[in-house]
């Protein structure tokens, strides 16, 4: 694939820090890596115009969305951010390469100059107490000028210039426009001009839009340039920082789960979209959901799982459908997904403000411990999260994903919970509460989410689990040598390509990565013929990051799973503590008895977990830190 210039000169601008950490990715460094930029230590709240009006927006729809948001008492319940999508730009002028607003859109940004400014709109949602974002593209042109229909509203006009809104080659001039001068405090960030616009693409044949080698195959890794789209979002990034010295603003990167972006999302921006579009039905929903589901270990404050928008409101998401409502707010809660509502809230019911609204199950999205619920059951009928709050309790979501009603038992070690104890549930839609011990059946309706907040007493009662404390684990680098499509996401149709292809086949979403209580191949973990429900699973040279918040001691049995077939594969594994070695183990093959570790870690801020291979590039190799835990 032919490769830009700018791209070559971009990737090469790479600090000598960071270069010198990609020779030496397993080295241990004693600091957490996810990035300090922007500030999203929980997900954030809010909305977005763009399932509601798609490029058809102006100010007194946003406006009258923002206001519902206030006077419904969303906002005191954590929606803040509002949104504007694509459709708000009228050009680019050429003459200084400012982009323009489209006033007749957006009366309020007319400037007797002319040069149209967003500031007087801000201005006015800050007055609300609220925060303002915007949208803008990677490459040159944005989505709903690529997709959209060129006479449909909120088109850019002008000649092929003009019509050039997007950051590709203005990042620095449009991150100051936008936040120095219009004061916003969040962007998207979407990637479809980096992606769509090959020179035998339509609209560049059409002559209506220029070429732009695509730095992105969306179905081919191999094919995609990582570290020049790496460093275009970089670039925004390094400009919101000058442009926000306050490091107040949220960069949220919107490239679908494409080019290795879980890699390396966390260490550039606060959210990252893992999956293409969500749609108001069922099939998509369900895509959505599993492009995030099992990436619970790349989840953390400041940087989170994005699947996108809610669509509560609309579609099989409506009045009519209140038990489909409630479960997509329910596993959304759970994921720690950001909470951008995609509805014309001039249109909502009590009912859907409801499921909005609900504080008990909002609570549980915006918890301080911030771990994104861990698959305790994963199957195509039924799944089963979990998650540790930070009051030392836990929240248990049961989905059933299927158009039948399906019984089921929860069990106690799904929470990791004494089975010879009572445990007690709190339904957080209803509020009614019911006990059990070792096990209890539950019926599920079609399509039904029953969400409950549990107490217990813990398995492990002098500590964490590692794998029930994913927000502070991190795979600084996970071991994955090629990225690999990801079979277990739900194909659901695409409504905008219909059957109008081969398939819906599955695309690159995180297959292989580090993974809690389970193999990063979706296996339960087991070392020498023993099975480890407790454990994080990753591959062979890869290194963790894990935050110790007041613990004492980290223990852990560490091996290579018995699901390795290379007899020839040698790891051996090591602990440290803000960068200091505590232990080390001999080379270990498969088929051998776990090494039992115990270090101190009393005053350490970051336990590093490495297993290191005995080659530079080991495909598939998967090894398991069983019972891994940190203890008071």
């Amino acid at each position: 694939m032919k490769r830009l210039a700018v791209a070559a000169l971009l990737a090469a601008t790479t600090l000598a820090s960071s270069a010198n950490a990609a020779d030496k990715p397993l080295e241990a460094r004693g600091t957490w890596s996810v990035t300090t930029r922007g500030s999203a230590p929980l997900p954030p709240m809010g909305w977005n115009s763009w399932n509601a009006f798609g490029t058809d927006i102006d100010e007194e729809k946003v406006i009258a969305s923002a206001q519902l948001i206030v006077d419904s008492g969303l906002a005191a319940k954590g929606y803040r951010y509002v949104n504007i999508d694509d459709g708000w730009w009228a050009k680019r002028r050429q003459a200084d390469g400012r982009v323009l607003i489209r006033t007749d859109n957006f009366p309020s940004a007319r400037t007797a100059d002319g040069n149209t400014s967003f500031r007087p709109f801000t201005d006015r949602l800050h007055a609300m107490g609220l925060k303002a974002g915007i949208y803008s593209e990677i490459g040159r042109n944005s989505c709903g000028q690529i997709y959209g229909d060129p006479a449909g509203p909120g088109q850019p006009a002008g000649t092929m210039a003009e019509r050039e809104i997007g950051l590709y080659g203005h990042i620095d001039q449009d991150i100051a426009l936008y936040f120095g001068e219009w004061n916003f405090d969040y962007i998207k960030v979407d990637g479809c001009g980096i992606r769509a616009l090959a020179a035998d693409s339509p609209q560049v044949k059409s002559g209506r839009l220029r070429a732009l080698d695509p730095l992105i195959d969306y179905d081919t890794i191999p094919r995609t340039n990582i570290p020049a789209v790496k460093g275009l979002f970089d670039q925004v990034g390094q400009a919101l920082s000058r442009n926000k010295p306050g490091n107040d603003f949220v960069l949220s990167i919107c490239l679908w789960g494409s080019a290795d972006v879980r890699s390396w999302a966390r260490t550039l921006g606060n959210l990252s979209r893992t999956s293409e579009d969500i749609s108001p039905n069922w099939e998509r929903m369900l895509h959505n959901l599993d492009s995030a589901s099992r990436r619970e270990l790349y989840a953390k404050p400041n940087s989170w799982n994005d699947p996108d928008m809610l669509f509560i409101g609309s579609g099989e998401f409506d009045d009519a459908h209140l038990t489909e409502a409630r479960s997509h707010m329910s596993l959304w809660a759970m994921l720690n997904a950001p909470l951008i509502i995609g509805f014309d809230l001039r249109k909502a019911s009590p009912a859907m403000m409801g499921v909005l609204g609900n504080a008990q199950v909002i609570a549980l999205n915006q918890d301080a411990a911030a771990h994104q619920a861990v698959l305790a059951y994963d199957g195509d009928s039924v799944q089963i999260f979990t998650k540790t709050l930070a009051d030392g309790t836990k929240a248990v979501a049961l989905f059933n994903r299927t158009g039948s009603p399906i019984d089921v038992k929860l069990i106690a070690s799904h929470l990791k919970y004494r089975a010879d104890q009572p445990i007690t549930l709190t339904d957080l839609w209803d509020g009614d509460t019911k006990s059990f011990t070792n096990e209890m059946p539950v019926h599920l309706e079609r399509h039904q989410t029953l969400l409950f907040k549990a107490s217990g007493t813990r398995e492990h009662a002098q500590g964490l689990y590692l794998s029930e404390q994913p927000g502070n684990v991190n795979p600084a680098v996970d071991g994955i040598v090629h990225p690999m499509a990801d079979p277990m996401v739900y194909r659901g149709l695409l409504p905008w390509r219909s059957t109008k292809a081969d398939g819906e086949h599955p695309v690159y979403g995180g297959w292989g990565g580090a993974r809690a209580d389970a193999t990063p191949f979706a296996q339960t973990p087991k070392i020498a013929g023993k099975t480890y429900h407790n454990a994080i699973g990753t591959l062979a040279n890869s290194r963790l990051e894990v935050r110790n918040t007041g613990f004492s001691t980290f223990t852990t049995l560490a091996g290579i799973d018995d699901s390795v077939a290379d007899p020839t594969a040698r790891v051996r594994f090591s602990v440290h503590a803000d960068g200091k070695l505590l232990k080390q183990t001999g080379w270990m093959k498969p088929g051998d008895a776990p090494a039992a570790i115990a270090v101190p870690v009393k005053g350490a801020k970051i336990v590093e977990l490495v297993a290191e291979g005995n080659r530079p590039e080991m495909q598939n190799v998967a090894v398991d830190w069983a019972e891994a835990a940190l203890d008071r």
